[in-house]
């Protein structure tokens, strides 16, 4: 049964986030990991001509893109970071839009060579939902890429994840953590031709890795 996401109250929590994690000093970067430097870059993605970001976050990796020429869309739930990434990534021809995914996805008619989620909307939303539109999106041989922290061994499917501490207002959205080959059937049986989802170690012996999914058109 899909767990009731209350979208209304999960921007206000993505608004929230917007105000700590935005740096209006920072430089475009695009890495998959949660450690600067460490793992592939963005040769995952081919050499598309457009791609998606969905669930932009900060919008830095849009901007790396857009440094090297590709036409780059992002989008994200809170419009207090569509908002400043539009404000300073703007000038570099980053597209940025507001909405919840599964609706925005549902909408647009754009065409795009690569689909990629930085622990972004491919963590936060159902993947049964998601993926027929990510799929729809896809330009034939176009690759979906996605990225975030592997499950916490024997604890799979949606995970509620309170934000900003344990005490005051309760935000909180849902999460899904599945094994890697869950992931791979997740993919497959909605149409995608091949899958590939992979553990990257972190730099340091005993710390969280990274989960990195691959999927083909």
């Amino acid at each position: 049964m899909p767990v009731p996401h209350d979208i209304p109250a999960e921007t206000e929590l993505w608004d929230a986030f917007a105000e700590s994690a935005f740096k209006p000093e920072a430089e475009p970067s695009f890495c998959w990991t949660q450690y600067a430097g460490h793992g592939p870059g963005p040769e995952l993605l081919g050499a598309p001509g457009a791609a998606l970001e969905i669930g932009c976050g900060t919008g830095r990796a849009l901007a790396h893109l857009a440094q090297q020429g590709v036409k780059v869309t992002g989008v994200d739930l809170s419009p207090r970071m569509v908002a400043l990434v539009g404000e300073k990534w703007g000038p570099l021809g980053v597209r940025i839009e507001q909405g919840e995914i599964l609706d925005w996805l549902s909408a647009d008619d754009g065409q795009y060579d690569a689909v990629y989620s930085i622990f972004g909307a491919a963590w936060f939303t159902d993947p049964s939902r998601l993926f027929p539109l990510v799929l729809d999106r896809l330009a034939p041989g176009g690759v979906f890429v996605f990225s975030q922290p592997p499950a916490i061994p024997g604890a799979y499917g949606p995970q509620g994840m309170y934000k900003g501490g344990f005490a005051g207002k309760a935000m909180f959205t849902y999460r899904y953590s599945y094994r890697p080959a869950v992931w791979e059937r997740h993919l497959l049986r909605v149409g995608f031709s091949t899958a590939e989802a992979r553990v990257v170690d972190a730099p340091k012996d005993g710390h969280i890795g990274t989960l990195i999914v691959e999927a083909r058109a």
